[in-house]
C-alpha cells in the first residue's frame, strides 16, 4: 500500500495536516480543518495514482510535490501565506511551472515509448514547455472565473499580477524543458532536474521500451 513506502518529509507533512484539523476541531476552526483535510487527501492522490497505475516515482519528486501541495494549500489558505510574503506566490508559480515543464517532457517521451531518436530533442524540450505553459494559462483563466462568480480576489492586483504569474510560469517551464533537452543530449548528470528524468526511467524501465533503441 502507498502509505507505507514514503520518505520521512512526506510522513512529516501528513502528521502536520492530521494534528491540524484535528486541533482545528477542538478550537472550532472549521474552515481551517477543511483546509487541513483537503490538503491531507490532494497531497495522497499522486501516491495513490502512481500506485493505481504501477508507476514508481522517485523519492525527491514525490516529497517535491507533497510540499508544494502544502505550501499552496494549507499555509497559503490558511496561513495566509500569499498576503504576509509578497514572493510566496511567485515562488510557488516558478517551482510549479519547472514541475510542469518536467511532467510535460516525460508524458511525450513515454508517448514514444523512450525512444529519444523518435523526435528531435528541441520539438520534445520545446512541447513540453509549451504544456507547462498552458497549464500556467488555465489556472490563470481559472482564477478569474472564481473571482468573477463567486467575489474572491485570488487575482489580487488584477492584470500585473496576472502577466507577473505568466512570465514566471514561462522562465520556469523553459526550466523544466531544458532539463529534458539535457537528457535526451545524453548529459544525465548535467543536474538535478534532468538526473530526476533519468532516474523516473530507470525506474520505470518497462514503460520505456525503446529507451535502447539505436544506442
Amino acid at each position: 500500500m502507498f502509505l507505507f513506502r514514503q520518505s520521512l518529509v512526506v510522513y512529516a507533512v501528513w502528521l502536520t495536516l492530521v494534528v491540524a484539523a484535528l486541533a482545528a476541531l477542538v478550537i472550532e476552526r472549521w474552515s481551517m480543518g477543511f483546509v487541513a483535510v483537503a490538503t491531507l487527501a490532494v497531497s495522497m492522490l499522486p501516491a495513490a495514482l502512481a500506485a493505481r497505475y504501477a508507476i514508481r516515482l522517485p523519492v525527491p519528486f514525490l516529497s517535491f510535490v507533497v510540499l508544494f501541495i502544502f505550501a499552496t494549500l494549507f499555509l497559503g489558505e490558511s496561513f495566509d501565506f500569499y498576503e504576509r510574503y509578497w514572493w510566496w506566490d511567485i515562488a510557488l508559480h516558478a517551482t510549479s511551472a519547472v514541475g510542469f515543464g518536467l511532467v510535460g517532457f516525460v508524458c511525450i517521451f513515454l508517448l514514444f515509448e523512450g525512444d529519444r531518436y523518435a523526435a528531435p530533442a528541441w520539438a520534445m524540450a520545446f512541447f513540453s514547455w509549451c504544456f507547462a505553459v498552458a497549464i500556467g494559462a488555465a489556472w490563470e483563466i481559472f482564477e478569474f472565473a472564481v473571482d468573477t462568480l463567486f467575489g474572491t480576489n485570488m487575482l489580487k492586483s488584477g492584470l500585473p499580477d496576472t502577466m507577473g504569474d505568466l512570465i514566471v510560469d514561462v522562465i520556469g517551464a523553459a526550466v523544466g524543458a531544458l532539463s529534458g533537452y539535457l537528457y535526451l543530449l545524453g548529459l544525465e548528470r548535467g543536474g538535478l532536474l534532468a538526473w530526476l528524468i533519468a532516474d523516473f526511467v530507470r525506474m520505470n524501465r518497462d514503460l520505456f521500451k525503446r529507451i535502447d533503441r539505436r544506442r
